[in-house]
């Protein structure tokens, strides 16, 4: 899979409490279209740890703002367990769809949600993808043999 910048949410974030993604992707910009169903690919790269049973659930959003304020959810896994959240795991992957985006919504972007944390440790990437080619994004440092 050949990936593309300007496609990427989060690259190694750490994430210890509720927090968007680094980055954005703005609508009409060419690299997704609002009439396409939108993939998103979360990669853990550090495992989870925390002191309680902390869980992290992985949201697709979207915002009027390139800082994703106000975002509005279009689609989230359930909350998984820390324990399930080890680096190198199957990767995660959200659809979304963009039709129906609220006036002014032109930014989408990821969103980590902890609960029962915070998280003592905890790094994610996102990146959008093709659906099919999902099943290749390795977290940082992995390579295929």
């Amino acid at each position: 899979m050949i990936t593309d910048a300007t496609l990427q949410l989060s690259t190694a974030q750490p994430v210890t409490t509720s927090s968007v993604s680094t980055n954005t992707i703005p609508l009409g910009s060419g690299f997704i279209s609002s009439t396409e169903p939108l993939h998103v690919a979360f990669a853990v790269d550090t495992s989870v740890t925390a002191s309680g049973s902390a869980t992290v659930a992985f949201q697709v959003i979207s915002s009027a703002s390139p800082d994703l304020s106000s975002p509005r959810v279009l689609n989230s896994t359930d909350a998984i367990g820390k324990a399930e959240l080890t680096a190198g795991r199957r990767i995660i992957v959200v659809g979304a769809s963009l039709v129906g985006l609220p006036a002014g919504h032109r930014y989408i972007g990821a969103q980590y949600v902890v609960a029962t944390g915070p998280l003592l440790t905890g790094a994610f990437t996102a990146m959008a993808v093709d659906s099919d080619a999902a099943a290749a994004l390795y977290p940082s440092g992995f390579s295929v043999a």
